[in-house]
């Protein structure tokens, strides 16, 4: 018996072995790729979420009107039952607010306690929900963002079996650095318009997403166009943008390069290329470019994660890490001492660094003809 046993497993063991042999000349199964999900499937996700934080915030506001019309009736009835007992009758109250006449008074202040202690609950609640609320506001952004980046990539052409990227268009080189005696006085009259000027702190640039929208300021001074206005003149179209900067000493730089601004459902984003965005000292860029959405204290679509770029410096801006420039940001008549400070101010980094606060800005569009900037 033990033989029997022992030739069997040597059967099973050469079998084995075989096994293995043969499976190293022959290549191994390939696994199924991973399947992503598509952009609908994400779009359906986010804005599933999106109507879960809408709703969960109607019901913290309607149970908060309700709570509070009945703590209004709780009110009066107590007044009614702590009134001078002198009176010929008792006062009057609802049997299924009273369990015992003598006891009403005290149970009316237990439940107002009560409610004021749901209350308070209730309106944590409210402030967690409007904070998750903006949170997928914010990541919804993100997505369309993404989108729009996808959107820009370069098409591939199937030739002989080989995938081929297809031919791109040369971008412009971005303008050098210009002596004091250039300005920007040659682009008025191409067609260029001004949308932004900062002179000498005479306006408030720390503003709300809706003044940022509509414009504010004094055309002759220190004033921004709007971000509405600038959109329906660029409409889908690229554009340019030149930025002219200057600093204490009198220096001054002209940048120009191709841009595309969206529209409110993009919060305006500003995409660029990837060569401008590197030049710009954008350190991760994919090859499609980088949008950048506008941000104020108020309106959060930056891409610094849960911190608000606006808010920590100050005024409203396209806002990557709150790092590469910010030419809406506190004016200084003079350069502070304190790094805190400077770093509020109006800087481009990859000119005069990130904690020199500039002297004076201006920028200026121009439509093209090509329909993006790619």
């Amino acid at each position: 018996m033990r033989c029997t046993s022992t030739a069997g497993a040597a059967l099973v063991l050469c079998a084995a072995t075989a096994g293995l042999l043969s499976a190293q000349g022959r290549p191994a199964p390939s696994e199924p790729p991973p399947r992503f999900a598509s952009w609908d499937e994400v779009n359906v996700l986010a804005h599933g979420l999106l109507q879960l934080g809408h709703g969960l915030r109607e019901h913290v506001e309607r149970t908060r009107g309700q709570l509070g019309a009945l703590e209004q009736r709780l009110s009066a009835c107590g007044a009614a039952c702590e009134e001078p007992r002198a009176s010929a009758e008792p006062p009057h109250v609802p049997a299924s607010l009273v369990p015992g006449g003598e006891a009403a008074p005290e149970t009316l202040r237990s439940l107002q306690t009560r409610l004021k202690a749901q209350d308070s609950k209730i309106e944590q609640l409210f402030q967690k929900v409007a904070q998750q609320q903006r949170h997928l506001e914010k990541q919804h952004l993100r997505i369309q963002n993404l989108q729009g980046q996808v959107g820009l990539l370069a098409p591939v052409h199937l030739g002989h079996g080989v995938t081929k990227p297809a031919r791109r268009k040369r971008l412009p080189k971005m303008a050098q650095l210009l002596g004091p005696a250039h300005n920007i006085s040659h682009l008025h009259n191409g067609g260029w318009t001004i949308i932004q000027r900062r002179q000498d702190g005479s306006v408030d640039f720390n503003q709300s997403w809706e003044a940022y929208k509509a414009g504010f300021g004094d055309p002759q001074g220190e004033f921004w166009l709007g971000l509405e206005k600038v959109h329906m003149i660029l409409g889908d179209r690229g554009s340019r943008l030149a930025v002219q900067l200057k600093d204490w000493e009198g220096n001054a730089e002209l940048l120009q390069f191709p841009v595309h601004l969206g529209g409110e459902d993009t919060a305006y984003s500003l995409q660029l290329t990837a060569p401008v965005a590197s030049k710009l000292g954008a350190t991760t860029v994919a090859p499609s470019g980088l949008s950048l959405p506008f941000s104020t204290w108020d309106q959060d679509h930056d891409l610094h994660g849960d911190k608000n770029c606006a808010k920590s410096l100050s005024g409203g801006w396209w806002f990557g890490t709150c790092s590469h420039s910010n030419l809406n940001g506190q004016y200084f008549h003079s350069i502070p001492r304190q790094r805190q400070q400077r770093k509020k101010g109006i800087f481009w980094k990859t000119w005069r660094g990130r904690y020199y606060p500039l002297q004076a800005t201006t920028m200026l569009i121009l439509p093209t003809a090509s329909k993006a900037a790619s």
